[in-house]
């Protein structure tokens, strides 16, 4: 006879996933219900999407990590994750917009995080049931500090839950049943069997978010694309990292600085190159003037400089990216462009 798993947040803890599994005695008939958060902290959130995908007894909840994959909201737990899926993260993302934000079986209602107490399940706001920020925010001017929805659910129906990590014990409180026990944090990875209400869980040996954060530094950073950034915003992204330690970053922050530094140099250049341009189209065509500039993807730039009010402010303005300053520079015929240094 077939049975019912219910799996807290796997967060990438693919090993441990399995070997939970196997110690259970998961069959292919058993049904599992993920409660979300498969990806993200963890070493393997490629290979848990890949088996939940393929699974056909599964179902995954909408976790706030799916969702900020979804929307696009990325910090750095979610870049760590697109730089692992590669060329597979748009199929991902698909994926995604199929899960639900919740399941209920004849035994329990499970959702990822959140359960206003007060409202049936039908009428659950989905960032409520998701934990997303706005969600926390919503329930925290609902609820006074200090408390939590499941200290007034009163229902008949147990709710299972995860999100919040509740220690390496599970929480039971008036029918529900909180099962985020730590997994990437070098916790426990929780699983309960239903209808039997039965807890299976197994150690995390070690702290895989720690050695994570570490790990892909330079990789993330690499996959930003910086040439297609506000410049404004590479000096903020250099500047927000500037706290950290490692050479290997710094060394990478560094090149970051002379790059920037000389694509912006670059801006006089231009200046220079489209007033001896100006000069020289004036003198070809005396009398065609406007109607060959009118051809020229920069011709604002040239009109400005035949009036003589063209500034590098001006440029600076138009060409807020460093790829417009390269493009620009490029059509120009300008030598030396300056060029990213990779960091391996």
């Amino acid at each position: 006879m077939s049975k019912t798993y219910v799996i807290g947040d796997i967060h990438g803890c693919y090993d441990e996933f399995i070997e939970l599994s196997k110690q259970i005695g998961i069959t292919d008939d058993d049904l599992i219900i993920s409660l979300g958060d498969i990806v993200d902290r963890g070493a393997k959130s490629v290979e848990l999407f890949e088996y939940f995908k393929r699974r056909k007894n599964s179902v995954v909840l909408m976790g706030n990590h799916e969702r900020k994959h979804l929307n696009g909201i990325l910090s750095y737990s979610q870049e760590i994750v697109k730089v692992q899926f590669q060329d597979k993260y748009n199929e991902f993302l698909e994926w995604l917009k199929t899960l639900p934000y919740f399941y209920e079986t004849e035994s329990a209602i499970i959702v990822h995080a959140f359960f206003e107490h007060d409202k049936k399940l039908h009428e659950q706001k989905e960032e409520v049931l998701a934990g997303t920020t706005s969600g926390s925010r919503y329930l925290k001017n609902k609820y006074e500090e200090g408390k939590y929805w499941s200290d007034f659910y009163t229902g008949e129906k147990p709710i299972i839950y995860g999100h919040h990590v509740v220690g390496e014990e599970i929480k039971i409180k008036n029918k529900t049943y909180g099962i985020d026990t730590g997994a990437c944090h070098a916790g426990m990875l929780t699983a309960i069997e239903l209808p039997s209400f039965t807890i299976h869980q197994i150690k995390v040996d070690k702290d895989y978010w720690k050695e994570e954060q570490s790990k892909w530094q330079i990789p993330v950073l690499e996959s930003k694309d910086w040439e297609n950034m506000k410049i404004s915003q590479v000096h903020k992204q250099i500047q927000k990292l500037e706290y950290k330690e490692e050479q290997e970053v710094k060394d990478f922050l560094q090149n970051q600085k002379i790059w920037i530094s000389d694509i912006e140099e670059l801006l006089e250049e231009l200046k220079n190159e489209l007033e001896n341009l100006t000069l020289e189209l004036k003198n070809r065509f005396a009398d065609n003037f406007n109607q060959e500039v009118a051809k020229l993807n920069f011709r604002t730039f040239i009109f400005k400089a035949k009036s003589n009010n063209l500034t590098i402010e001006d440029l600076r303005k138009t060409l807020d990216t460093p790829q417009k300053i390269i493009d620009l520079a490029t059509e120009l015929n300008i030598n030396k462009i300056p060029k990213r240094k990779a960091s391996r």
